[in-house]
């Protein structure tokens, strides 16, 4: 672990890089379904090759409609971006 932390440094590489997002906490009963989210989210026009939970929020990898590659995490409850990276 040592040896990574100074390979981090080297490079200039934060801690920050390797957050996860940030999304609340809501009970799992007020979650909207992972099907209905991922309709939805195919309604906008994503192109989803992986959706997953991760922690609090949905995340999804794979293309938004202008064809970007994207790994974006949701609210799970709102579907409300709390993150993004569009290649």
């Amino acid at each position: 672990m040592f040896k990574f932390l100074v390979l981090m440094a080297a490079f200039g590489i934060s801690g920050a890089v390797f957050a996860k997002a940030d999304c609340v906490a809501h009970p799992k009963s007020e979650w909207m379904k992972e099907s209905d989210a991922r309709a939805q989210l195919e309604g906008q026009g994503y192109k989803i090759k992986k959706f997953k939970v991760d922690g609090n929020c949905y995340e999804i990898y794979g293309h938004n409609k202008e064809g970007k590659k994207v790994e974006i995490y949701f609210d799970a409850k709102t579907l409300d971006v709390v993150k993004s990276e569009i290649d």
